[in-house]
């Protein structure tokens, strides 16, 4: 065939993305399960954070050991709006899909039973939206079902030094020892302008939002209100 033809030109194009596009197929097949993997990792490291238990510089396996530790696979379970467990393994529930059900009756609520020390704790995800894309997190109930023990939130796109500081220690901390109940009824914590909040012994706790995040703080503070408020009546079974 002649080289400098139209009609090798378009057959070598073509061998060239058949065999291009087969190889970057196996090998992204190859490489999937150690995805998951990495991506499993990230999660525990995640969870473990909002229960202030550190993973810095652990490696895979650490991490992996230290969540079972922590958060055996029996803790990991799934409850109704009712409060009662149901069947289902609260890791691959998918929170992002839940959290836009809206009625909440449907939804199947992640709950990670994690023993620290003699504290037990009850670790919720959540999701929401941001500025530019997706924010979640996870936060930590102490075994009164009200008392928030820690929070951890990380974010897809945020602007850096703007919204993306809800990902600092700086912002979750303020969530610590913040309650979800008063006088018995249920307030998902607010997010509120810097300087702004006012204490309310009858309404909900507050937090100062990020300076110059205003939306991102807002996304936070509708992504609590929308994920927190199914638990209610399972965080009641445990205060009583």
């Amino acid at each position: 065939m002649n080289k400098q033809s139209n009609a090798y030109a378009i057959i070598y194009i073509i061998v060239l993305v058949v065999v291009v596009g087969t190889a970057l197929a196996l090998t992204s097949m190859s490489l999937k399960d150690r995805q998951q993997e990495n991506a499993n990792v990230d999660k525990m490291k995640q969870i473990l954070a909002s229960a202030s238990i550190e993973t810095e510089g652990l490696s895979g396996e650490q991490v992996v050991s230290l969540f079972d530790e922590h958060i055996p696979a029996a803790d990991m379970y799934i409850v109704n709006s009712e409060g009662e467990r149901v069947d289902g393994n609260a890791f691959d529930v998918s929170i992002e899909k839940q959290s836009k059900i809206k009625d909440v009756a449907e939804r199947e609520l992640p709950v990670f039973q994690c023993q620290k020390a003699d504290t037990t704790l009850y670790i919720l995800p959540v999701y929401g939206a941001g500025l530019w894309g997706p924010i979640w997190g996870y936060v930590a109930v102490e075994a009164d079902g009200s008392t928030v023990y820690g929070a951890y939130f990380s974010h897809q796109g945020e602007t850096p030094g703007l919204g993306a500081e809800i990902e600092k220690p700086a912002f979750s901390r303020e969530f610590k020892g913040k309650r979800l109940f008063k006088n018995d009824h249920f307030y998902p914590i607010e997010v509120v302008k810097a300087g702004k909040g006012v204490d309310n012994p009858d309404g909900p706790d507050y937090v100062d939002g990020v300076s110059g995040g205003t939306i991102t703080s807002q996304g936070v503070g509708a992504m609590l209100d929308n994920c927190l408020a199914p638990y209610q009546t399972f965080l009641s079974t445990l205060k009583k």
